[in-house]
């Protein structure tokens, strides 16, 4: 029985976590006040649900527990005695209350609220959407516990004291805020699905985090088509996560991957989405979604429509000119006119103080050039690329390529 009263607990944590914090703090008007009654009231259902039984809705349970607790512990404190001043939650100003009933809205807006620094808005949402602790925030960024305890400590002071406010935006601010909000989630994934440090190639945990991100706030904003296109991208993506490692666990380039390791599940309810997507204008994410649904159809690497995918790059340059996507619009290139026109374009982006560091810059020039049968050349690409390399799985495979053919 307390096995079965434990596992129910864990799940709510998962499944409704975000949505039980999101009502209390409206009710609380205090971050840390909500997280408090919200931790006792997961704390209290490992006892009330063991002697009385899982209840049917366990997220109405835990958020009645909760929002009575705040509600009875601001009653007893005067507000100059809270550590906190007040959110700002004034139904009145709220103009999108109608519009979008759901609290954890409101909670995904202020966590990723464009005054914060991105890595405060990352650390918040793990915290207060995910309902992960300092702790695993710490490991999977790997950082001390105590800094990022204190960087999220930092982030709630400054909503309270520059009066971040506590509600979904003005629908004439909402696309603005909505792309502050996919950017997020959008990191929280690629930071798991590719781990800038450490010995494994990927942060499973923190990947799969980042979906479930990506399905609330598609849920929640279900006229997005970027949230849409966004969930499209990950699912895609993540379809391919089994086949990057081989049985050693060495890295496997996707031209070289074993498709029948591909979740086929994943990628048929990816490219759904993005068909769905496609009855939006397209954005940033859906033509990232768009390229990784060309990837994903592809039952061969020889059957990859390079052309299309150079269309579709073309397109996304256009639209946001970042450094990483001329990269990426690179190496589509060398696939349709040649890794020679490969190399040639990419020295236009040689001297880009973004890519300074980037080690894919200097690891796409050696495949380039080993491509083009410069041997010598590409081997001293690869050892540049190894210097700006931190993930282990990464540098053993630069390691091989160095002494490939030697």
């Amino acid at each position: 029985m307390a096995d079965s009263v434990a596992q129910a607990v864990a799940e709510a944590h998962s499944s409704e976590w975000a949505f039980v914090l999101a009502a209390t703090a409206r009710v609380a008007a205090d971050l840390d006040l909500a997280e408090d009654c919200v931790q006792d009231a997961y704390a209290q259902a490992l006892v009330h649900w063991k002697e009385q039984g899982v209840p049917r809705r366990p997220g109405a349970w835990l958020t009645t527990v909760a929002t009575r607790r705040a509600l009875e512990l601001r009653r007893r404190a005067s507000v100059a005695e809270r550590k906190l001043p007040l959110l700002v939650t004034d139904p009145i100003e709220d103009s999108g209350a109608e519009v979008f009933p759901d609290d954890r809205l409101r909670l995904v807006f202020t966590c990723c609220h464009p005054a914060l620094a991105q890595e405060a808005q990352i650390a918040l949402t793990l915290r207060l959407v995910c309902g992960l602790s300092s702790a695993e925030i710490a490991k999977a960024f790997l950082v001390k516990e105590t800094a990022m305890q204190a960087r999220i400590t930092r982030a709630k002071h400054k909503i309270s004291r520059s009066g971040i406010p506590y509600r979904v935006p003005r629908l004439t601010d909402l696309p603005e805020r909505t792309d502050a909000v996919l950017d997020v989630v959008h990191l929280v994934y690629t930071a798991g699905h590719t781990a800038a440090d450490g010995a494994e190639l990927s942060r499973p945990d923190l990947a799969r985090r980042g979906i479930d991100l990506a399905r609330m706030v598609r849920l929640l904003l279900p006229d997005s088509g970027e949230a849409t296109a966004l969930l499209a991208l990950l699912l895609l993506t993540q379809a391919r996560q089994t086949a990057r490692v081989d049985a050693a666990g060495q890295l496997v380039l996707m031209e070289d991957q074993d498709r029948s390791l591909w979740d086929r599940e994943l990628i048929s309810e990816g490219l759904g989405l993005v068909r769905e997507a496609l009855g939006w204008p397209a954005g940033r994410f859906g033509l990232m979604a768009a390229i990784a649904a060309v990837h994903a159809e592809a039952e061969r690497w020889e059957d990859t429509d390079w052309p299309e995918i150079l269309g579709l790059y073309d397109l996304l340059l256009a639209r946001w000119p970042s450094p990483v996507v001329a990269l990426n619009r690179v190496v589509a290139l060398s696939y349709v006119d040649g890794p020679a026109a490969g190399l040639r374009a990419l020295s236009d982006l040689a001297d880009d103080p973004a890519l300074a560091t980037y080690a894919y810059l200097a690891s796409t020039r050696a495949e380039l050039l080993w491509r083009c049968g410069r041997v010598a050349e590409a081997r001293a690409a690869y050892q540049e690329a190894l210097a700006f390399t931190s993930n282990a799985v990464e540098a053993e495979f630069l390691v091989r390529r160095i002494s490939r053919g030697a």
